[in-house]
C-alpha cells in the first residue's frame, strides 16, 4: 500500500510540474520577449542532455546500442521529427496564440487521434467506447473553442489549429516509438529524440538574438527546460514502478487542471463555465480510454476460471 501511495505522489507531482511548465511558458510568451522556437530548442537541448547523462549512468550499453541497428536509429529519427519536435513546438505555439489551459486540454484529444489512426491502419471500425469517447471529445472541443456561443468561434483560429496539431502530434508521439520502447529504456529513447530535435532548432537559436530577460524571465526559462521537463518526466516515469500505466494515464489530468487553475489565478486568464465544461468532457475521454485499457479481456477470462 505504501508503494501505491508513493506511485500516486510521483505521478501527481510529475504531471503537476508539466501543468506549471505550460503556465510559465504562457508567462514567457505574453510578458517576456521569448518566442516558441527559441524556448523549444533550449528545452529539448537541456532536457535531452540531462536524460542522456542519466541513461549513460543507468544503462550505457543501450545508450550506444540504439545506434548500432539501422532500423532502430531510423525509427528514432522519425520519432524525433514527427513525434518530439511536432508535439513540443505545436504545444508552445498553441499556448502563444491561446493560453496554457486550452492548449493543454486540446492536447488531451490525442487519444481520439490514436483511435482514428489505428482504425485506419488496421482497417476496422472503432469500438463502441471509442465512438462514445470521440463524440464526447468533439462536443467538449466545440464548447471549449466557442465558449458556449454556438454561432461564433471565440478562441483564436490559430490557437485552435495549433492545439489540434498538438493533439495529433501527441498521438504520433505515443505510437511511433512503441517498438523502440519495448527494446530500450524510455529515458534513452526520449533523451536521444530530444537532443536530435534540438538540432533542428539550433540554426534558429543561433540566428535569433538572445532575449533580454529579467530575473523572473530567466528563472522561467530554466524551470521550463529542467523542472518542467526533465524532473517532471523522471517522476512520471518513476510512478510506473508502483502503479498501473492506466492509473498513471488518468492522473495525467492533473496537468490541465494545474494549468487551468494557475493560469486563472496567477495570469488572470479568462476561463468561464463553458470552457471548463468542455475541458471536463475532453478529459473524460482520457479516463474512458484508460479504463478500457486497464481491464483487458484476458484478465476477465482468467478471473472467471
Amino acid at each position: 500500500m505504501a508503494n501505491k501511495y508513493k506511485g500516486l505522489i510521483f505521478a501527481i507531482t510529475g504531471t503537476t510540474l508539466w501543468g506549471i511548465s505550460g503556465v510559465v511558458a504562457q508567462y514567457l510568451f505574453s510578458r517576456q520577449p521569448v518566442e516558441p522556437g527559441w524556448l523549444v530548442g533550449v528545452r529539448l537541448a537541456v532536457s535531452g542532455v540531462l536524460l542522456i547523462i542519466w541513461g549513460a549512468f543507468s544503462n550505457f550499453h543501450e545508450l550506444i546500442a540504439i545506434w548500432q541497428d539501422r532500423r532502430d536509429w531510423l525509427l528514432l529519427l522519425v520519432f524525433a521529427l514527427f513525434g518530439m519536435i511536432s508535439s513540443q513546438f505545436s504545444y508552445f505555439m498553441a499556448i502563444k496564440y491561446g493560453n496554457a489551459p486550452t492548449a493543454t486540454i486540446l492536447q488531451f484529444l490525442g487519444p481520439v487521434f490514436i483511435v482514428i489512426i489505428l482504425a485506419l491502419r488496421y482497417w476496422r471500425l472503432p469500438r463502441q467506447i471509442d465512438v462514445i469517447s470521440m463524440l464526447i471529445a468533439l462536443f467538449g472541443t466545440y464548447l471549449l473553442v466557442t465558449k458556449g456561443r454556438f454561432d461564433s468561434l471565440q478562441l483564436a483560429p490559430t490557437a485552435v489549429f495549433w492545439g489540434l496539431v498538438a493533439a495529433m502530434s501527441q498521438a504520433l508521439y505515443t505510437l511511433i516509438p512503441i517498438r523502440l520502447l519495448k527494446k530500450y529504456d524510455a529515458k534513452i529513447v526520449t533523451g536521444w529524440a530530444m537532443l536530435l530535435g534540438s538540432l533542428v532548432f539550433l540554426p534558429h537559436m543561433i540566428l535569433t538574438p538572445m532575449p533580454h530577460l529579467n530575473v523572473s524571465g530567466w528563472v522561467g526559462v530554466i524551470f521550463v527546460a529542467t523542472v518542467g521537463t526533465m524532473f517532471a518526466y523522471m517522476l512520471y516515469l518513476k510512478s510506473l514502478n508502483y502503479i498501473l500505466p492506466a492509473t498513471t494515464g488518468m492522473l495525467s489530468s492533473f496537468e490541465p487542471l494545474t494549468a487551468t487553475f494557475l493560469s486563472i489565478v496567477v495570469l488572470h486568464t479568462a476561463f468561464g463555465l463553458p470552457e471548463m465544461l468542455g475541458g471536463a468532457m475532453i478529459l473524460a475521454t482520457a479516463f474512458l480510454q484508460a479504463l478500457a485499457v486497464s481491464i483487458p479481456k484476458e484478465s476477465i477470462k482468467k478471473a472467471s476460471h
